[in-house]
């Protein structure tokens, strides 16, 4: 009797510590599910979050939907989820959809008419009807030299988090075509000289686009956040320019695509501030198909053209755009600061008598020889690091052709170097100052040699070692 009694206390004893394990258990577990700490060991720490996007997403008041156009084979698709997992887990107000482009071909039409996407693979940032979508080029770097991609540098924070800084911003910038002199129309939807492409692509990074008839209005209207001339084939008035230059004088952001042959009226505005646009044509043997286009991927150092990398723009018969050598000999600490953007290759040359058959470079006349300037920034009044300074500075891009941002044009370089400038003029080329995360390739790299080596090795010859060693000892203890 006392013997099972003392077995009876064991047992509650020991159920007792069970039960008094358990709940410390489920207490410990519901304690680090409340409360824990995050941390990533990786050695690149790809998708980590900087305190600038963290900040930015408790910041966030309303929901913000993130829709992922993306081909699961693509080799951005991992990285791509893994990163926005990371903001998930910092915010709950974002909400992602993954759409396969594929497969969710429904789905795919019906959101691709409601966010106007036409690339394969992008991700569309919503906020309150604002929506803005991110590229595979302004995700990653992707080295394709070698027939296999690969990302050499990761720039999905920077993108994702300046396109969720883009939607929530409650002022929409609005961006006027001038209109009235031949230039290119934002409504046509012609190959050649259209400008509807490029008019979406504006209004697809949350931005408004207005044409603008400058003879009927008078002024530039006040909400202008920058006003763009796109190939302009007649000479407006001496009026009408110098309303455009009392306009930038007054902090205005201009943009200028300037054909060759043609003439705008804004030619002395633009000397004055210390820009040539010469009657001539861009020849370049070394950068072209045809003879009727420029490849130009050197790229000057300025934000514009930060983001490039190598990507290359293609200009149509453009006219060189030059700092004016006199000006710049100028030490008056308020002249305008010019900053050519896009060069040709060092054979090139700007040839001054295009009809000339064939064309080639003279020694001695108005040519001028290469590298030339396709494209230029220029900007007064930057008080950046001016102590008790906010002025707001006059900015002006001037490009040397209108063609490569027509419909027929817009591929990947053209549209990346078009609103890298547009994004310069109105402030938002660097909403968020975060860099690109180098991506070191690890991969294990054998010849065709040492991988048979190491296939018969890991199949043939340590199995047949294991067989071997266990027969052996089977031997052994039969003895």
């Amino acid at each position: 009797m006392k013997n099972r009694r003392h077995r009876l206390l064991i047992g509650l004893n020991t159920g007792a510590a069970l039960l008094l394990a358990l709940a410390i258990t489920l207490m410990v577990n519901y304690i680090s599910f409340r409360h824990y700490s995050r941390e990533d060991w990786s050695r690149t720490q790809l998708y980590s979050l900087s305190s600038k996007t963290t900040s930015l997403l408790d910041s966030l008041e309303k929901p913000v939907a993130i829709t992922v156009f993306f081909q699961p084979g693509n080799v951005l698709y991992e990285d791509i989820h893994n990163l926005l997992r990371e903001y998930q887990f910092h915010c709950k107000k974002l909400n992602i959809q993954w759409v396969d482009p594929d497969r969710d071909i429904a789905q795919t039409e019906e959101l691709a008419v409601k966010y106007q996407v036409t690339d394969p693979n992008v991700v569309v940032f919503d906020y309150e009807g604002r929506n803005k979508y991110v590229r595979v080029d302004e995700i990653a770097d992707i080295d394709k030299s070698s027939g296999i991609e690969r990302i050499r540098a990761f720039k999905g924070e920077l993108a994702f988090s300046s396109a969720i800084q883009a939607v929530v911003q409650e002022t929409v910038p609005v961006v006027y075509f001038l209109t009235g002199h031949g230039e290119r129309d934002i409504t046509s939807f012609d190959r050649r000289a259209g400008f509807s492409g490029a008019a979406q692509l504006i209004e697809r990074d949350n931005i408004r686009v207005k044409p603008l008839l400058l003879s009927a209005e008078k002024q530039i209207p006040a909400d202008c956040a920058a006003l763009i001339i796109a190939g302009a084939s007649q000479s407006m008035s001496k009026a009408e320019a110098d309303i455009i230059s009392v306009w930038l004088r007054r902090s205005g952001r201009l943009m200028v695509l300037a054909d060759a042959g043609q003439t705008s009226g804004l030619e002395k505005m633009m000397q004055d501030w210390g820009l040539v646009l010469r009657d001539d044509v861009v020849m370049d043997p070394d950068r072209t198909l045809t003879g009727r286009e420029v490849f130009a991927s050197a790229y000057n150092k300025h934000p514009i053209t930060a983001k490039l990398g190598t990507t290359a723009a293609i200009f149509h018969l453009p006219r060189s755009v030059e700092p004016d050598t006199a000006q710049s000999k100028n030490a008056s600490a308020d002249r305008p600061k010019v900053t050519p953007l896009v060069f040709s290759s060092k054979n090139s040359w700007a040839e001054a008598q295009p009809d000339q058959i064939p064309a080639k470079f003279d020694a001695g006349t108005d040519d001028l020889s290469g590298p030339v300037s396709l494209a230029a920034a220029v900007e007064k009044g930057d008080t950046a690091g001016v102590l008790n300074m906010q002025i707001r500075p006059s900015r002006m891009v001037v490009f040397g052709d209108s063609g490569f941002v027509s419909n027929s044009g817009l591929t990947g370089g053209d549209s990346s170097l078009f609103m890298s400038a547009l994004n310069w003029l109105i402030d938002r080329e660097q909403l968020m100052a975060i860099a690109p995360k180098k991506v070191d390739d690890t991969r294990l790299k054998l010849t065709l040699e040492k991988v048979r080596i190491l296939f018969w090795s890991t199949v043939g010859l340590i199995p047949a070692l294991a067989a071997l060693f266990g027969t052996a000892l089977w031997f052994r203890r039969r003895k």
